[in-house]
């Protein structure tokens, strides 16, 4: 069960002061899930005003359907300062049925990349599981396979998206290739719904390259 006490607390002022407005000027990429525009809608945008500005990269997640259906403006507001769109299939087809740009995830992504961004390009990128995972940017799609788990080694699919996105993360900061970006995302997916309630281990036989 998601915790968003966080989100559902967090004020326009807590940017205000000295120590986050350190950070925010520090920071070249920002990443923020969909939850945090049903109560801190604002946050969001000051943000990304200042990516826009400034031409730093700003992540976003659609985290859940029920953000798409019910908090449509602010999601179809915030898109527009991202560079990066996160989503799994149900959150994607969802954002494609509320678009009415329909529901092949292929076609939507680049649809979805090619909408007006305030800050240079989209890149679109829907997860599906065990299914290949969709990319879309410039006009171009492409699809990362997923290396099947045994069924044996299954144990708790909670935080599979964010440990994709977070290993996809690593990559991108660094500069890396989209395709690394997208195999280190599948890894640390791979890794956690190997374990119970998102429990991590002091230490890690992560690759040093994807």
């Amino acid at each position: 069960i998601a915790n968003l006490a966080a989100a559902n607390d967090f004020e326009p002022s807590h940017l205000q002061t000295e120590k986050a407005k350190e950070i925010i000027e520090a920071a070249k990429f920002y990443y923020m899930a969909g939850f945090f525009l049903t109560a801190s809608y604002e946050s969001y945008i000051e943000v990304g005003k200042h990516a826009v500005e400034n031409k730093k990269t700003l992540c976003l997640n659609l985290s859940a359907p029920f953000l798409i259906d019910f908090f449509t403006e602010q999601m179809t507001t915030a898109m527009k300062y991202a560079n990066f769109l996160f989503g799994n299939e149900s959150e994607a087809e969802a954002l494609g049925k509320k678009l009415e740009l329909g529901t092949d995830l292929k076609k939507l992504a680049v649809l979805v990349s090619a909408m007006p961004c305030l800050n240079g390009k989209r890149t679109v990128v829907f997860t599906q599981g065990s299914k290949s995972t969709i990319v879309a940017c410039d006009g171009i799609v492409t699809e990362y396979k997923v290396v099947p788990l045994e069924a044996d080694k299954l144990v708790d699919t909670n935080g599979a998206g964010d440990a994709f996105v977070g290993g996809f993360l690593s990559q991108l900061v660094q500069g890396k290739s989209i395709e690394q970006c997208v195999k280190a995302g599948h890894w640390g997916a791979r890794f956690i719904i190997q374990t119970s309630g998102t429990q991590l281990p002091e230490s890690c036989d992560c690759p040093d390259t994807f």
